[in-house]
């Protein structure tokens, strides 16, 4: 298994354009809350939309006051999502482990994503991912700022929800623009 590098973690999350925090008066008190492996934040499954892989939600919108999301892609399994691009959030992928690599487009860039290696895609720039091998993978995901993004998964989530919906992407602040890489 991959142990993630957390100084490289926390170097990155430190430059993302987090929302500044409220004076300290008006704080509430802290909670830190643990989210074990294999762990939910909110208690509950979610389902990615592709069979037999699993959403962990890790850090919620509401916690960064919409500043962050992050979630865990695991078991996840072949393919991945159409390419489609956001307006309103940078996405960072961070492949933890595979029996494989990860291919990636951002952009007019096309790259090769090994177990350890990281790619934000900008706002604004068009994306598509597919995970290349026949055994589970995971990736972490973190968007800033998190805008809609958190429901949007929720959504995607559900049994009756349709991959490839046009609107809901557009009502997540995003847009399709593109099949899946491998034609999955």
């Amino acid at each position: 298994m991959h142990e993630i590098d957390r100084r490289s973690l926390l170097k990155i999350l430190t430059v993302l354009p987090f929302v500044p925090h409220r004076a300290i008066a008006d704080e509430k008190p802290v909670t830190v809350h643990l989210v074990e492996a294999g762990a939910d934040r909110t208690g509950q499954p979610h389902k990615a939309a592709r069979a037999n892989s699993h959403l962990d939600f890790k850090v919620l919108t509401r916690e960064t006051t919409g500043a962050l999301f992050i979630m865990e892609n695991r078991n996840m399994v072949r393919g991945g999502p159409p390419r489609h691009v956001h307006y309103e959030q940078e996405e960072w992928f961070y492949f933890v482990e595979g029996s494989d690599e990860v291919l990636m487009e951002v952009g007019e860039m096309k790259l090769r994503l090994k177990p350890g290696d990281s790619v934000l895609a900008p706002r604004n720039v068009p994306h598509v991912w597919a995970y290349l091998g026949e055994q589970p993978g995971r990736m972490l995901f973190a968007f800033t700022p998190a805008a809609k993004i958190e429901s949007f998964f929720e959504e995607t989530g559900k049994p009756d929800a349709r991959v490839n919906d046009p609107g809901r992407f557009e009502r997540h602040g995003m847009k399709l623009v593109g099949p899946p890489l491998l034609g999955s």
